[in-house]
């Protein structure tokens, strides 16, 4: 009798889950359409406004506000010298280059003082926020690495060595970057131009792309490809995805809530007003960002938080499952954080689009959104073992959720191809859209595992990022 009675609940329970998660996803695939139209309709105007304007002598202006590029760097030595010359030969007018050394256990400081020919200058450090200990800051003897600081510091993270180079920079627009990364020439034309074009913008993200697979020399990358792992294509999609149809979206809406840590051009005494970086956030990133919004709500001044979806920034991308199992953990454990650190602000008509839209879109879809298609798989499983499971239902609802998975992935490559052409070879367009069918059948649920598991880990007190191995790019032409 207990065991029929505990059978029975079971059935239950599991049932009532699965019609909860169908009815989930029927919200979240109307939501996913409605951010894409919104994607393709700010895309295409931003193509038509880019026709008929030369972005090129708006920001070679006399006018045109110089920049202090900010890139932190923690054991980057198999990248550090070609991202840092890639940094030095950006198209633009006045800017320098300040590299925060985080108290690098290899040979990241050693390779640029070598390299760059550096010396211990006496410049004058402000600490306008409060940070850890700067040890010596380096120049170069060089003339035409002149406008090259490297800032040495005892380790504190990243937020801490953003805060660093926050202090340390001498103008009024900062743009914060992975050491790791190379910004194609113009990408600092293009990010400021959002600034020129409205005053109310206090902060500017770029879009980022994949480089594994490229070639790049002296910190260029000279030719578009893909890479002959698995691992790193499955991210190009993610990547798209999450950049054209995501925020390109709640860019429109002034709602954007993240601007990605490898590329964003921030006006620095905003971001001093707001505290600078959080150096306790596990997504001192999208932390920033929320911070920004919230205290221009909640003071009544208007502001927008922008995002150019012109391809201006390669990065390499994790190319094992393990590597990537830490990034998307941490990522995880950042969103969530992040949540839990503005919570007062969800549902909170006072934030406007921000609280009653962004946010309830990150808690319930970008943060939840794993931990319900999991449960979801277990109670099928459950239902499975036990004989109760409605066959024809459960094939429908896969086939119907398969088929929107496919297809906003499709769209989101297909979007990339139509709007910025990046990849050229029809072969590797067929492969990104063959991708965007296969990662439905084993990827998506390994990062759904991998962002399910995030939640104990934070709540467990983790708080550490997790080794990042970086294999670098490839070697500069002699």
């Amino acid at each position: 009798m207990d065991k029929s009675w505990l059978e029975a609940a079971v059935q239950f329970l599991t049932s009532g889950y699965l019609l909860f998660v169908v009815i989930y996803f029927i919200g979240v695939s109307l939501t996913y359409t409605i951010l894409l139209v919104i994607s393709v309709r700010e895309i295409l105007s931003q193509l038509r406004h880019d026709k008929f304007c030369d972005f090129r002598l708006t920001v070679q202006s006399e006018l045109t506000p110089p920049v202090s590029i900010l890139a932190p760097a923690f054991n980057e030595g198999p990248t550090i010298i070609q991202s840092v010359r890639s940094l030095l030969k950006l198209s633009y007018g006045k800017y320098e280059t300040v590299v925060i050394n985080d108290g690098s256990k290899d040979d990241t400081l050693a390779q640029m003082i070598e390299y760059f020919k550096m010396y211990r200058s006496k410049h004058v450090y402000r600490p306008i926020i409060h940070t850890k200990a700067v040890r010596a800051i380096y120049k170069s003897r060089l003339p035409e690495y002149r406008s090259l600081v490297v800032v040495d510091k005892e380790n504190g993270g990243k937020a801490d060595a953003l805060n660093v180079g926050i202090n340390a920079a001498r103008y009024d627009f900062v743009c914060c970057i992975d050491a790791d990364s190379i910004l194609e020439d113009d990408a600092l034309q293009k990010v400021m131009r959002a600034f020129l074009e409205d005053d109310k913008v206090v902060a500017v993200g770029g879009i980022v792309r994949i480089a594994n697979g490229c070639d790049v020399v002296n910190g260029r990358v000279v030719r578009v490809g893909l890479s002959d792992r698995l691992v790193p294509i499955f991210q190009v999609v993610e990547y798209f995805r999450a950049f054209l149809s995501g925020r390109m979206s709640w860019q429109a809406l002034n709602g954007l809530l993240i601007i990605s840590g490898a590329f964003g051009l921030f006006k620095r005494d905003a971001v001093i007003k707001v505290g600078g970086y959080k150096h306790d956030s596990i997504g001192e990133d999208m932390e920033l960002v929320m911070r920004l919004h919230r205290i221009h709500l909640e003071k009544n001044e208007r502001y927008r938080v922008t995002f150019v979806p012109d391809p201006v920034c390669w990065t390499e991308a994790p190319d094992t499952l393990r590597v990537l199992s830490r990034q998307r953990n941490r990522w995880h454990r950042g969103l969530l954080d992040t949540m839990l650190i503005h919570r007062k602000m969800f549902l909170n008509r006072r934030y406007g689009v921000v609280g009653m839209a962004a946010m309830p879109y990150f808690v319930f879809v970008e943060l939840l959104g794993p931990a319900f298609e999991f449960f979801g798989y277990v109670s099928m499983g459950i239902m499975i073992a036990t004989g109760t499971l409605n066959e024809e239902l459960s094939l429908l609802f896969f086939i119907v959720a398969l088929f929107y998975g496919v297809m906003f992935s499709v769209g989101a490559v297909l979007l990339e191809e139509i709007s910025f052409q990046r990849y050229p070879k029809p072969g590797d367009l067929a492969l990104l859209l063959s991708f965007g069918v296969l990662e439905n059948f084993g990827y998506r649920q390994l990062t759904a595992w991998w962002r399910v598991k995030a939640f104990w880990d934070y709540f467990r007190g983790k708080k550490s990022w997790g080794k990042m191995e970086r294999k670098g790019f490839s070697k500069p032409a002699p």
